[in-house]
Order: C-alpha cells, then sequence, then structure tokens
C-alpha cells in the first residue's frame, strides 16, 4: 500500500507532466475539483489522494486520446 507521501509525489510527478508536455490540458487542472470532504478538516486519507490521481490519469488518457494530431496529408 502506498503511503500519503509516495501518493502525493506521484500527484506532483503527474502535473508536471502535464503542465510541461500538456500546457493545454494544464490551465483546466485548477478548474478539476479535488473533491475531499475531509480535506476542510485536514483528515486527507489515501483512498482520497488515489482517486485524485486516478482522476488526473483519466483527464491526461482522455486529453491524448481526442487530441491526437492527425497526419499531415499530402498536397
Amino acid at each position: 500500500m502506498r503511503t500519503l507521501n509516495e501518493l502525493m509525489q506521484e500527484i506532483i510527478q503527474l502535473t508536471t507532466l502535464i503542465e510541461t508536455n500538456y500546457p493545454e490540458l494544464y490551465k483546466y487542472l485548477s478548474e478539476t475539483p479535488l473533491d475531499l470532504t475531509e480535506a476542510k478538516a485536514g483528515n486527507i486519507n489515501t483512498d482520497d489522494l488515489k482517486h485524485y490521481l486516478e482522476t488526473l490519469r483519466s483527464q491526461l488518457q482522455h486529453h491524448i486520446e481526442t487530441h491526437q494530431k492527425l497526419p499531415r496529408q499530402n498536397r
């Protein structure tokens, strides 16, 4: 089982990758709610971070699949 610290490191790495390689997606991450009801009380747990990490991965995958560059046609 991954620790909170390990999950946070994965989230940081993934958001850095998105920021560097997919800036058009990165600008929307601040609009992606990290829906953690306990976050207000400071009780973030590993399940919350796992869910958020999977949400980020899913958004990136969807972006890649829907924004693939089409091959240039010969003119």
